[in-house]
């Protein structure tokens, strides 16, 4: 019977350069015989990314916010997620519920044990395997995004949002470490991906992967 695949997310602040590395991740299960799927949040499906478009870009109440993350996430997972993992594929997803945690209750107030609650009945028990905190100070990540033209709502917000936003990482961090590696998003490019291989090397022997 094949053997079900695991699941990597892959968390941080705008302008942290986690998405530049999904491809990292990616090469290295493949180089370890793994068939790796590719998604992301919000988004990763048909109604993921029409429900993206709005919250990216549309102004909304905050638990309206919430709620659609988490709609579009169920939608993911019920979908597309589980049935690769079911299949033997690994699922790598640039953001997960963490973002939520993150965003919706450290940066914008949600009550972090109501957002544990709705995460419960949208997911149950059902979390990722591994978890790449890509970590930076706030203040680099925002000059980093000032530099191109804001993409979305997220990025436009000012300095003490996204600490929020890191904050809420640490939480999440604190409550899971085993999960969590985190990486030091500040450093540039190549040495950022070296750790990035570092900790799936590692990662995958620990699995009886490597």
């Amino acid at each position: 019977m094949r053997q079900p695949g695991r699941f990597v997310t892959l968390e941080g602040m705008d302008g942290a350069g986690k998405s530049s590395h999904v491809m990292t991740v990616a090469r290295i299960l493949e180089a370890s015989g793994q068939t790796v799927l590719i998604t992301r949040e919000p988004g990763g499906t048909p109604l993921g990314e029409k429900l993206r478009e709005l919250l990216l870009n549309e102004s909304m109440d905050i638990e309206t916010e919430a709620l659609l993350m988490f709609a579009a996430r169920r939608e993911h997972v019920a979908s597309r997620i589980q049935p690769a993992l079911a299949a033997g594929q690994w699922v790598l997803s640039d953001r997960f519920a963490d973002a939520s945690f993150a965003y919706q209750a450290s940066a914008r107030g949600i009550d972090w044990q109501r957002m544990r609650s709705l995460e419960n009945w949208v997911l149950g028990d059902f979390a990722p395997d591994l978890t790449l905190l890509f970590d930076l100070p706030a203040s680099t990540a925002v000059e980093r995004t000032s530099r191109r033209a804001p993409e979305d709502r997220f990025e436009k917000e000012a300095l003490d949002f996204h600490e929020r936003v890191r904050q809420g990482y640490w939480r999440r961090r604190e409550e899971s470490p085993a999960r969590f590696e985190t990486i030091d998003a500040s450093q540039g490019i190549e040495a950022v991906a070296q750790q990035v291989n570092d900790v799936m090397s590692r990662r995958l022997r620990q699995w009886g992967v490597a």
